[in-house]
Parts: C-alpha cells; structure tokens; sequence
C-alpha cells in the first residue's frame, strides 16, 4: 500500500491497534487489525504520516553507521560486541579460525571467506544461545519447540505460532548482555504473541535493564554485517 508516496507493507493479524515498524533494511511495514478494510487502513497511516518519516530519518541517521568490510588483512569483524582483525595466512584453514583475539583466513580461502565467516558466526551461536535459552526457559515457565541459527532476512530473531525460536547468525556479533535480551524477548512471545504491555512486564521481569540492551541494538545494529 502506497501512503504518501511510502510503499507500506500490510500484516493484518488479531490485534486491535496499528503498529507501525521500520525494518533493518529500511522497508516499512505496518500490522493492522483484520477488521480494517484498506481505506480504514489508509486513513490511519496517513494520520501516521509524520511518526512514519520521522522514523524514517532516524533509521537513515543510524544506517551511517553501517560498514562494508573487505576480507583483507587489517579489516576488523564483529564478535560478541567486540571488533576483531583479520589475519591472511598462507596455509589453506579451510574455515575461519579465532585465536588470541584475531581472526585467521587462509589466502586461498579468501573467495569463499563470507560462507566462512557466516558458519563461524552459525557455530559460535549455537554454542552459545542454548545454555542462556536452558537459563531462562525456567524463569519464565515455557519450553520452545525447536531452537534454531539461520538466515532471517530482517529480524534478529522470530518466535513461530508452533512454538519455534529461531536466531539470525549475526547474533554473535553482539555482546552477550544483548544476546541474553534477545533471547528473553523470544522466549516471552511463546506467553505473549505480541508487543502489548503484558509482555513487555514479562520481558521487564527476568531484564529491568533491557532498554539499555535495545538501544545497543538501535546504535550498532546496523554494523552487525559483513
């Protein structure tokens, strides 16, 4: 739906308020209650109007921020909230090596270094998220179907209808303290299936700090990439 020449993508589920969101890559997508029809649904938005390109320009603003990295010598990658350098060496490793807090990529690895790097990210997540999901699965009384890192386009993470959590790779490039808060903030959406203030008094309970851990999130979200 075009609302002042903004191409707004339309969720309608169960609800009984518009939530409007910028996504990661700057799309904007609207969730709307069933009830609406498109003309309801047009009016609302544009009395929006302002909220929407305010949004916009902050996400334009915090976008600045974003990096492309180059798999050369010297370039610094993310991991666990912290930038690490890479180091090219001559040997083929054949995957992505970390020691003594560098990276290390055989030269003839160098083609295939993102595939590298995104397994590294897969590995060291999973090893990562399933003792802090054990954690705090008990606090808060719910038990998720399956766990699982992978690709999700332009969330950090999903809850599904049957009980899945799912965690997008790049993850691991935050700092554990917001890696805790992404996952109470998933596991809270197996209680509450939306971002009402129930949940948020849910998530509130287990993290009183967790605006801290969502604008970490706002400010370096962007150069969590590769």
């Amino acid at each position: 739906m075009i609302v002042s020449g903004i191409d707004i993508a339309i969720q309608k589920s169960e609800r009984k308020t518009v939530s409007i969101f910028i996504e990661r890559d700057g799309s904007v997508s609207a969730r709307v209650p069933v009830k609406l029809d498109d003309k309801e649904i047009k009016d609302i938005l544009k009395a929006k109007e302002y909220q929407i390109f305010k949004n916009l320009a902050e996400w334009t603003q915090l976008n600045e921020k974003a990096v492309e990295r180059e798999y050369v010598n010297g370039q610094s990658f993310l991991y666990l909230g912290r930038n690490y350098r890479l180091k090219i060496v001559e040997e083929s490793l054949g995957s992505i090596r970390f020691f003594r807090n560098t990276f290390y990529l055989g030269k003839k690895d160098q083609p295939k270094a993102k595939e590298l790097f995104i397994q590294f990210y897969k590995e060291k997540l999973n090893s990562r998220i399933h003792p802090i999901i054990e954690r705090y699965k008990e606090q808060l009384g719910v038990e998720p179907q399956q766990i699982k890192v992978m690709e999700l386009q332009n969330r950090w993470a999903s809850c599904t209808p049957s009980g899945n959590v799912n965690f997008h790779w790049k993850c691991a490039m935050a700092p554990i303290d917001v890696l805790h808060y992404m996952v109470v903030h998933e596991l809270a959406h197996l209680i509450h299936n939306n971002h009402t203030q129930a949940f948020w008094n849910e998530v509130d309970k287990i993290l009183p700090n967790y605006d801290e851990q969502i604008n970490w999130l706002k400010i370096h979200g962007a150069g969590m990439d590769l």
